[in-house]
């Protein structure tokens, strides 16, 4: 996953993979899933983002990883 902030328009893309989307779903006013023809998400887009959330928190997060799924993945 990685997380890129552009400070000029005010926009977070956080990319979930390395697929290309083949389509976005608009889930509210300036807030879009890129999607694959499969619908899996592998973008998730936010417009206006210091609006809607706290720019620092995006930008420097922890991940807690729940050990039961990573099982049921692999």
């Amino acid at each position: 996953m990685r997380v890129h902030y552009d400070n000029e328009v005010d926009a977070i893309y956080i990319k979930l993979g390395n697929k290309k989307p083949d389509g976005v779903v608009e889930i509210s006013e300036g807030v879009n899933l890129d999607t694959t023809s499969e619908n899996k998400i592998v973008g998730i887009e936010i417009l206006n983002a210091s609006k809607k959330m706290n720019i620092k928190t995006i930008l420097s997060y922890e991940l807690e990883i729940d050990k039961k799924l990573l099982q049921k993945t692999a």
